[in-house]
């Protein structure tokens, strides 16, 4: 159990008493040695001796004293946040978002770029290892103190083997680019999808905050879902689940290798985008696609409220479909979904409401492109919980 030391003599145990050790003192700042013992169930001198060690690799402070209750007042620890960094990347489409953060997950600083058309897999790793340094010299942080980086994926990825099997985007098909990536940063890889990243976020400092089960719905350039039950994330028996881009909502079912899904070739943005100028309809890709229909539609084109209706109608199906197999206690909508407008989210819950028997709660995802950042982040925490991992490869993917 997590907080909670165990007894023995072995590397392993030891590497669990350090994590009960700084997962107490996330949880309660500033404690004593003796209370740290009482916590985690470790004698004081199992204690005191870890406690030392990690003050000395500048993991625990001491900060002041305590109050005393009979003796010497006792010296008081405090879990360094700042020890050492970690950082984020996501990809979507042809944007890396990347960030740098503290060991308690806060985002310090940031950097956006837009990768050139076609993206492949060179010019990804090239634009990683840029912003790397970008943000290393922003933050005064040297490459020594980054225990690692987590890497948000289109497609579908092996978090557990660092491997991407499918990602038409970037042209990764089958390659361990988790190693890739390594080898070009000379840092550790937590490879996943990009928008298991931000159901990530979302549940971590979003809206998903304190809830069991939810799904989070994304449409970008392609469809994808991300499902947590029980407070556990669901990826499947191939870490494939959530990939609803591939359901048959739309027209053409013909799908030919390398080629997105059914659902996300019709209703994504780059779907929604292509409706709209076969309707005859001016599109401004610099601006959400969805706002552009509200607008004309609005102003009285009736090409623009055909296709609107037809998208609130298709996203509403992939919806339903999810929602009837998965029953979550909340969905998240997100990506161009955000731009959704109150009449817009009202049509889709009509919709849903006459498909399926129960309704889970709906709302727009609050953390926009924070959220993937932040789960790229918490994914590296998770991994690497009480120390700098060694600087070798095979570390892409730890779970």
């Amino acid at each position: 159990m997590i907080g909670k030391g165990k007894t023995g003599n072995t590397k392993l145990v030891k590497q669990m008493n350090r994590e009960g050790i700084l997962y107490q003192l996330r949880q309660h700042p500033r404690l004593s040695r003796a209370e740290l013992s009482v916590r985690t169930k470790l004698s004081r001198p199992c204690v005191s001796s870890l406690v030392d060690e990690m003050i000395h690799e500048g993991l625990i402070h001491e900060v002041g004293t305590g109050e005393s209750k009979g003796g010497r007042k006792p010296i008081l620890l405090e879990y360094n946040v700042q020890a050492y960094t970690v950082v984020g990347a996501v990809f979507e489409g042809s944007e890396l978002e990347m960030a740098i953060a503290d060991m308690k997950g806060e985002l310090l600083h940031h950097v956006h770029t837009r990768l050139e058309q076609p993206v492949d897999g060179d010019s990804a790793l090239e634009a990683l290892k840029t912003n790397l340094d970008t943000l290393l010299e922003k933050s005064g942080f040297g490459r020594d103190r980054v225990i690692g980086i987590g890497v948000g994926l289109p497609g579908i990825t092996q978090k557990r083997s660092g491997t991407v099997s499918y990602a038409p985007s970037t042209g990764w098909m089958n390659l361990p680019v988790g190693k890739e990536i390594e080898e070009r940063l000379g840092i550790p890889v937590i490879l996943d999808n990009d928008v298991n990243m931000m159901t990530m976020g979302e549940f971590y400092g979003g809206a998903g905050s304190g809830v069991s089960s939810l799904v989070y719905m994304y449409v970008g350039t392609g469809i994808g879902a991300g499902i947590i039950i029980d407070k556990q994330f669901y990826r499947g028996s191939k870490e494939a689940a959530g990939e609803i881009g591939y359901m048959l909502i739309g027209g053409d079912r013909l799908r030919r290798q390398g080629e997105f899904g059914v659902f996300e070739k019709n209703y994504s943005v780059t779907g929604i985008c292509d409706k709209a100028k076969a309707a005859g309809l001016a599109v401004d890709p610099g601006r959400s696609i969805l706002r552009q229909l509200v607008e004309q539609a609005d102003q009285g084109s009736r090409q623009a409220g055909t296709l609107l209706e037809d998208v609130y109608v298709h996203w509403a199906s992939g919806i339903a479909n999810t929602v009837s197999v998965l029953d979550p206690e909340l969905l998240i909508l997100s990506g161009e979904m955000v731009h959704l407008s109150e009449s817009g989210l009202t049509r889709i819950r009509e919709l849903l409401a006459q498909w399926v028997p129960v309704l889970p709660d709906i709302q727009l995802a609050g953390l926009r492109e924070r959220a993937g950042l932040l789960g790229a982040v918490h994914s590296v925490l998770e991994a690497f919980p009480s120390a700098q991992p060694a600087r070798s490869s095979g570390s892409a993917g730890a779970d």
